[in-house]
């Protein structure tokens, strides 16, 4: 059991902090600088009674089918370490300096395991960055964050913006054998809508087989092959050009097909 799952399951007897808000800040003050000194109790106690920070930072920013209580655990260990870089003296809440130490930790845990395709760095992290402006503008103002807005927000040029949304919609790749549809039979995946036959590979393989056999059969038969079907010409068209009669050429034909059925065997 990690530490990040032991601090949260003794998270209920974790001792109360005041409801007075400098009583609480005076208190946190004071275990951080026990914590500093190597107080492992004063640490765990900081850690125990911030968990709340840390459940709520991961909610917010739990996506789709993610678990939220793997998010939990990775705002747990930005917890920990906020608790362990946290100088009381500087004159900054704890909160205040808690919370960009847990959020960085969950969008480094979507950039390096949320992509199911390859998405280069620098992107993934815009990326995460646009959409929680994106939220926080859409909490702000009711309505749908434009590229604009977020491109203001963030510091970003718009393309970039854009390039963050396109990545984000095409985050999670689907599986070919996912159902194409909704009808009731389900037979039909993705992989069934995808691609055709597409006839030039056989023809490729054709000529790959047949090349060298052809280079068997004497040059009269290979030009009467080639006549008859590349050319598309007539039987009775190719014995007026070779000068033979029509029953000679389908004789010829007959042959040649024959050993080349035989040489590629």
């Amino acid at each position: 059991m990690g530490p990040a799952t032991k601090l949260a399951q003794n998270s209920a007897a974790a001792p109360r902090t005041s409801s007075r808000p400098a009583s609480s800040m005076l208190r946190t003050r004071m275990l951080s600088a026990r914590a500093r000194k190597g107080d492992v109790q004063a640490r765990e106690a900081l850690i125990a009674e911030h968990l709340p920070l840390a459940r709520a930072l991961a909610r917010r920013y739990r996506r789709g089918s993610e678990s939220l209580d793997d998010l939990v655990q990775v705002a747990c260990v930005g917890l920990i370490k906020a608790v362990d870089r946290f100088d009381p003296d500087r004159g900054h809440s704890f909160s205040t300096f808690a919370q960009p130490t847990i959020v960085g930790e969950l969008l480094r845990h979507f950039r390096d395991t949320g992509w199911g395709v390859h998405v280069a760095r620098g992107t993934q992290e815009l990326a995460l960055k646009v959409r929680a402006a994106a939220d926080q503008i859409e909490t702000e103002t009711g309505s749908a964050a434009t590229p604009r807005q977020i491109a203001e927000r963030t510091g970003a040029d718009v393309e970039a913006v854009l390039e963050a949304l396109g990545a984000l919609a095409n985050r999670t790749a689907l599986s070919l054998a996912t159902p194409a549809g909704n009808d009731d039979e389900g037979d039909a995946t993705i992989a069934d809508t995808l691609g055709s036959v597409e006839e030039g590979f056989r023809a490729a393989e054709a000529r790959a087989l047949l090349g060298p056999a052809l280079r068997h059969l004497p040059e009269r038969e290979q030009r009467i092959l080639k006549m008859r079907f590349v050319d598309d010409m007539t039987q009775s068209e190719i014995a007026r050009q070779i000068g033979v009669s029509q029953m000679q050429i389908s004789r010829l034909l007959r042959q040649s097909l024959e050993r080349l059925h035989e040489l590629t065997r």
